[in-house]
């Protein structure tokens, strides 16, 4: 196995950055934030776009060669080899827009198709969650891990938006699983996710999103010791949606959404 700790520390450092910046257009921060909106509708502000050139430009100084795949410029390839680094500079701009504190900088490393490292961080939380192949994952220095809960009927369910969930045809799917769990939440984007992999919460689904938004969760999946996959059961985070659940609930959970999408 190799070893990426110079990665992951170089990513939690630029990630916290990132922070930094966010911070100083945040509504309560000391820089006007202007708010537009990209061509599918979603926001963007001057500081998703500073933080990820950031991002970029540091890291290319000590990696030259990898590519990167970034929500706000795009995909850039490697000059050599299969590595790159991908990139939500702010993932949650609508609560940054609006003044909530759910929002964080996403940044993973994938290596010839595989996650290998990835970091969340979450300047307003004040919580910084990273995992490495192999190494574990942890939110602030503790130690993650999935919960015990082993039925459905007990189990604590997060989502993200529901409109996406009935644009894509998962709307029969998800009230399935609603109706066989016992809690519902949708805090979203990345509190959706860090719940689960803390043991807060049994499984969260996320439904018409990008593979920054799913790149890092993958990798804090697996080494918090969940499930991870599509919707359709593959282990991808580039068709646009995932199920996360604790080993105890994942097959229960994942059958809903193979019985019950509709068209």
């Amino acid at each position: 196995m190799m070893n990426h700790s110079n990665e992951l520390n170089l990513a939690i450092a630029l990630c916290q950055k990132a922070g930094e910046i966010a911070m100083k257009y945040w509504p309560t921060g000391d820089r006007q934030l202007k708010i537009e909106h990209k061509s599918d509708g979603s926001e963007v502000t001057q500081a998703d776009r500073e933080c990820e050139h950031m991002l970029r430009e540091e890291i290319a100084k000590i990696y030259p060669n990898d590519g990167f795949l970034g929500e706000e410029e795009g995909e850039s390839p490697a000059h050599s080899g299969q590595r790159r680094w991908i990139i939500d500079p702010i993932d949650g701009t609508f609560n940054y827009s609006k003044g909530l504190p759910i929002f964080a900088t996403l940044l993973a490393l994938e290596i010839s198709g595989e996650i290998v490292m990835g970091v969340v961080h979450a300047p307003a939380m004040q919580e910084t969650l990273w995992a490495e192949k192999g190494g574990g994952a942890f939110k602030n220095g503790k130690k993650n891990h999935a919960s015990t809960c082993n039925q459905l009927s007990q189990a604590f369910f997060t989502h993200g938006g529901l409109n996406r969930t009935i644009h894509k045809g998962y709307w029969p799917a998800f009230t399935s699983l609603v109706s066989k769990t016992y809690r519902q939440k949708g805090p979203g984007d990345y509190l959706s996710f860090a719940l689960v992999f803390e043991g807060t919460a049994d499984l969260v689904m996320e439904i018409g999103v990008n593979p920054w938004d799913l790149a890092p969760m993958k990798i804090l999946a697996e080494e918090s010791g969940c499930k991870y996959s599509d919707l359709a059961g593959g282990n991808s985070i580039y068709t646009g949606d995932c199920l996360i659940a604790n080993p105890y609930l994942y097959k229960e959970a994942l059958e809903c959404f193979e019985l019950k999408k509709a068209g």
